[in-house]
């Protein structure tokens, strides 16, 4: 059987690969924040709803979430390579429907099939990031690279948001990722050799359930809390939530071919995995607010929406080199506890946006504030963790790192709009919308500041355990 490890013995080969991967991981999280700065325009275009309006990326990041542990486990079963480009070609094809809607609810349904295909390509992506670069230096390096494309992924879509909005047309948003998956699935189709996780590769149909209802009703219970805290309805999809995911890890324990290997889940990995869920919450529920203040309160176009968010790309692009030079001298954790807390300080600083406040002084600190502290987080976190994951759950473990991301997404951008909602009670008055904009920033200085203590309290071990292969690089 063929393999990427094969992928060793051609030095240019393997950092193609890299190459390739980190494109997918660029296009899978700019389109969390891409059509983000264009959503003003399309809500009036296609009559959408503020509810229909949050859906639009909480569809994306749910499907996504929800079943990236089934995409990975498919990854390792069926084929790494072939499951890639499957979900390569089926991302493509989605972002085409969803460029050629009419309505608010085929958008829905559009980013949610994106989400589906995304669970797929994903984890494919990143197992075979870790086969082809196994240990050492070579990987810390690759993981680096790989972490800060991430973490600029975000940003680089909300600029493209405001670029395509303004001079095309918000369905651009969708339809430039159709020549992106076009030329990296042809690249892929050449490059990579195909690999399996070995032993049985029966799927766990009913963990894949579990997980997906659960993490629906525990997205859709906060939605429903923004009409107020009182309804049954609320606390009865809550309650299914939890119900269902404590029925997930339990089944997880008993099943012999669980979704998710529970032996994947060691406290430097579930630290690892709830800080990309922290950072999944930051950098698309709080970002998206502070477009919509751009927007609509200060009255900003969608291409001075998208340039105003560029000093943060610039900050993370500067940060990452050298959080990458530091790592070796002092291991991850110290960044790990940092970075959080950074990016709280400039969440901070946004809860005093005013009405009539400038860019300059009340906004652009703080994004460059705020990179620089995702930039300390992004780097080592993909790959603390994928550290130590034996290659049969290399799918899994990875897809489990992607679905954190994705579910912080999703669920965080339900409550801080359920925040959002309780503090602005429906007025379109603009100091009333400011009050829940800040509402917004400073719940997620709070996440960011939990972020920070699970690091220290979770993020342990020496820097040759913790870096293997680093120990002595200076």
């Amino acid at each position: 059987m063929s393999s990427l490890m094969t992928n060793r013995d051609h030095p240019k080969r393997k950092w193609l690969v890299l190459t390739i991967v980190a494109m997918t991981q660029l296009v899978v999280v700019l389109d969390g924040t891409i059509v983000s700065i264009a959503l003003p325009q399309a809500q009036i275009q296609l009559g959408m709803s503020d509810v229909q309006r949050q859906w639009v990326v909480t569809a994306y990041a749910l499907a996504f979430g929800s079943l990236l542990l089934l995409g990975g486990r498919i990854a390792d079963f069926w084929g790494r390579k072939r499951t890639y480009i499957l979900g390569l070609v089926g991302f493509g094809a989605a972002s085409a429907y969803g460029g050629l809607i009419h309505t608010g609810a085929e958008l829905v349904l559009a980013r949610g099939l994106q989400g589906i295909f995304a669970a797929l390509m994903a984890p494919a992506a990143l197992a075979i990031l870790t086969i082809t670069f196994p240990h050492g230096r070579e990987r810390n390096t690759a993981f680096a690279i790989f972490g800060a494309i991430a973490g600029m992924g975000a940003a680089i879509g909300l600029l493209m948001g405001g670029v395509l909005t303004e001079y095309a047309s918000w369905r651009w948003c969708l339809l430039v990722n159709v020549p992106i998956v076009i030329t990296v699935a042809i690249a892929a189709a050449y490059l990579l050799n195909e690999s399996k996780a070995h032993g049985d590769t029966k799927l766990d149909i009913l963990g894949a359930v579990l997980v997906t209802a659960g993490l629906g009703s525990l997205v859709y219970g906060f939605t429903l809390a923004e009409k107020g805290w009182d309804r049954a309805s609320v606390w009865a999809f809550l309650a299914l939530a939890v119900a269902l995911l404590i029925g997930f890890f339990v089944w997880q324990s008993r099943s012999r071919h669980p979704l998710l290997p529970l032996r994947i889940l060691n406290r430097t990995r579930g630290g690892a995995f709830l800080l990309q869920m922290v950072a999944g919450a930051t950098m698309v529920g709080a970002m998206l607010y502070l477009t919509f203040h751009m927007q609509i309160v200060l009255g900003f176009s969608p291409l001075h929406t998208g340039l105003a968010m560029v000093v943060q790309t610039v900050a993370i692009s500067a940060t990452a080199p050298v959080v990458t030079k530091l790592l070796p001298r002092f291991g991850p954790r110290p960044f790990l506890i940092a970075g959080p807390l950074i990016a709280a300080s400039a969440m901070v600083f946004l809860s005093r946006v005013t009405v009539g406040g400038s860019y300059w002084t009340e906004i652009m600190p703080a994004l460059i504030v705020n990179g620089v502290g995702m930039a300390l987080l992004f780097v080592p976190v993909q790959n603390l963790a994928l550290l130590g994951v034996d290659p049969h759950d290399a799918g899994a473990a990875s897809a489990t790192g992607n679905a954190s991301n994705q579910i912080g997404a999703s669920v965080g951008l339900a409550v801080f709009t359920t925040i959002y909602a309780e503090v602005t009670s429906g007025s379109h008055n603009p100091a009333d919308l400011v009050s829940g904009y800040h509402s917004v920033f400073h719940s997620s200085a709070v996440v960011l500041a939990l972020g920070a203590l699970i690091a220290f309290t979770m993020i342990r071990g020496t820097k040759s355990q913790l870096m293997p292969g680093m120990e002595h690089k200076r």
